[in-house]
């Protein structure tokens, strides 16, 4: 596999750049800091105008046609300078959903309005007490005539409080076995019954409690078939997964080796293995993800690939940007905005943020078991048994 980039690209790259310089404003790092959201909505139309959202989706859908090679290097250089790019990414990933599963109905009206920046979304998976066992859902949709009912909480919505709609994950079935119950909604954030509250995380992102209370929606809202939901959810997941993080393994660096030369360290030889082994695993992360980026084509749509990359760059994140942030001392525990702050409070800021990484799109535990199953052909483990099932022959697969 050649994981060289061409001319154009490059010049994509510098085109990227460039429009950073000009659009990443003080006004706009400040409303993201403020709010908490990452997303500024006059940055994110800006991005829509440049046909840089949805860039690899059909002209017919609104995008340009343009290979993902070149969607890669957009985020890459947003991500890298910190831009607010999660209403962007988010929105797409259930569009990726949207144009492999959803009714012509749902294209039309969905895809096209997200390219031009109109239409933001939000993911609905985890619930309070479930963690990662998604299919642990309690989320109700029952019928209700042609349309549905749906009552229950949803926990670490992102952006619910902005987005137009929430790709919902809700249990249609009690009686069937808890992956083959589940049914995908796409529901107005607009709906009666619908409302949201905000949690902060370590990093000081909001995230959202989203509550459903008898909210009714059309079954034009339904994404895919009924029961369809857990097959649904992994296609949107696979694109959940990736090689995001290299490029907060990349601002990580740059952060700290401005530092570095501000504090003349160019010849602490500790300082310097540090930086190395960060630019060491910034690189194997972008190149697991350009792995994943490319197996996007195939029938998985790249879900091992992707499930590799999110592991190894987000452990790589908690683990370099520990060790950068241990090489600050006493300035890098001050926050962005402190005098003497390290880098301007830039790397502790990446620590905190890092901390929750490995939980993004499904835990490391999670995923390392998906690729011990897909990748190595490895049986399910085993729980660990208690008495209790020792005495009655249980053993869980």
């Amino acid at each position: 596999m050649d994981f060289a980039t061409d001319r154009e690209t490059e010049s994509l790259r510098e085109e990227v750049r460039a429009f950073v310089r000009d659009h990443l404003s003080s006004g706009v790092r400040e409303r993201v800091s403020s709010t908490g959201d990452y997303h500024d909505q006059q940055f994110h139309r800006a991005l829509a105008e440049r046909g840089w959202v949805g860039a690899h989706w059909s002209v017919e859908e609104g995008g340009r046609g343009w290979d993902r090679n070149k969607t890669d290097v957009i985020y890459e250089e947003l991500a890298s300078a910190g831009a607010p790019t999660e209403g962007s990414a988010i929105t797409q990933i259930v569009g990726e959903a949207i144009r492999r599963v959803g009714t012509a109905e749902q294209r039309e009206r969905l895809l096209a309005p997200i390219c031009r920046g109109e239409v933001l979304l939000a993911l609905g998976y985890t619930e309070p007490g479930s963690g990662s066992d998604l299919a642990s859902v309690r989320t109700r949709a029952s019928r209700d005539g042609e349309g549905w009912t749906i009552d229950g909480q949803k926990i670490f919505t992102t952006l619910g409080n902005r987005a137009d709609y929430v790709f919902l994950l809700a249990r249609t079935d009690p009686a069937a076995p808890k992956h083959t119950g589940l049914t995908t909604f796409l529901v107005p954030t607009a709906s009666e019954g619908f409302s949201v509250a905000p949690i902060f995380t370590l990093s000081g992102q909001r995230t959202n409690v989203t509550y459903y209370s008898d909210v009714r929606v059309g079954d034009e809202a339904r994404v895919g078939e009924v029961g369809q939901g857990w097959e649904i959810v992994n296609v949107a997941l696979a694109f959940e997964r990736g090689g995001e993080f290299a490029a907060q393994l990349r601002r990580l660096v740059n952060a700290a080796v401005a530092w570095g030369q501000d504090e003349e360290l160019g010849g602490e030889a500790r300082f310097l293995i540090r930086i190395g082994r960060a630019v060491a695993s910034a690189e194997v992360s972008r190149l697991l993800g350009v792995q994943a980026s490319w197996s996007r084509t195939g029938a998985r749509a790249g879900a091992v690939e992707g499930a590799m990359a999110k592991v190894y760059g987000t452990e790589a994140l908690i683990r370099e940007s520990r060790a950068l942030l241990d090489a600050t001392g006493v300035q890098g525990v001050r926050n962005r905005g402190v005098a003497g702050a390290a880098a301007g409070g830039e790397l502790q800021h990446l620590y905190r943020e890092s901390q929750i990484a490995t939980i993004y799109g499904g835990t490391s535990e999670v995923l390392l078991t998906a690729i011990a199953q897909q990748r190595l052909g490895l049986p399910r483990g085993r729980r660990r048994p208690t008495p209790q099932r020792e005495r009655s022959g249980e053993l869980e697969q």
